[in-house]
């Protein structure tokens, strides 16, 4: 099975700590960010994977290289000239899935023990065009959802902001986890340009089934250096 680990952010919440070393590549215990979510996909079968770099390219291109020497099989999309962000990024990124069948996306800075197998299993199961992995944790942003996982909506408690897409309620709230899979079909809606995934399922969400999948796990964003720390992070 497919997948795309999205690693070519610049890590601004992180500060000083990436002024010289991607976000991918700071070190949680003895192996770097990259290497944690390779592992962790490839056990679950998700074994050919495209990683999207940016900042710092040849410090990435040297660890993707140490880990196909490890046996993995890992291409490239670089985005050393534009950072396209999520969307974007996988739109660029389109000719890697050519098999017709859904894959993973996965945040590179996303640590947990979620089961991807069972987040997979769903989304075949439910038929959506897509399958967001979510949880119940404080958050200011935070998808809508009905009873059934259908998504609604978005909402921001800290600016009000709030997106309705789905009229009829109830509206459910759920934190997503940066972690999710989408059906090839998804690639009908996108285009060139710099934008987010999470914006575009917002936007098609009107007309298709965007599926949520509720998870009580570990897990752990290292984007900031408070959390970075929390994790046992070390640069």
């Amino acid at each position: 099975m497919k997948a795309m680990i999205f690693a070519a952010g610049k890590g601004t919440r992180l500060g000083k700590l990436t002024e010289k070393t991607p976000k991918a590549l700071l070190r949680i215990g003895s192996k770097s960010a990259l290497q944690n979510a390779v592992e962790k996909i490839t056990a679950c079968g998700f074994d050919d994977i495209i990683v999207n770099i940016h900042h710092h390219p040849h410090m990435m291109t040297e660890e993707i290289n140490s880990l196909r020497s490890m046996g993995y099989r890992i291409e490239v999309s670089d985005e050393t000239g534009n950072l396209l962000e999520t969307g974007g990024g996988l739109y660029k990124a389109k000719w890697f899935f050519d098999d017709n069948e859904p894959f993973l996306l996965y945040n590179v800075d996303i640590i947990t023990d979620l089961n991807l197998s069972h987040l997979y299993n769903y989304h075949i199961s439910h038929n959506g065009i897509a399958t967001l992995a979510v949880m119940k944790r404080n958050d200011t942003r935070y998808f809508l959802t009905g009873d059934d996982g259908i998504l609604k909506g978005s909402c921001n408690t800290e600016t009000g902001e709030e997106i309705i897409t789905r009229k009829e309620g109830p509206f459910n709230k759920a934190a997503f986890m940066g972690i999710h899979i989408a059906d090839p079909a998804i690639f009908r809606y996108m285009s060139e340009g710099v934008y987010s995934m999470t914006g575009l399922y917002l936007k098609i969400s009107a007309e298709n089934d965007v599926q949520t999948c509720m998870f009580d796990c570990n897990w752990i964003d290292i984007g900031s250096e408070e959390s970075f720390r929390a994790a046992g992070g070390d640069c």
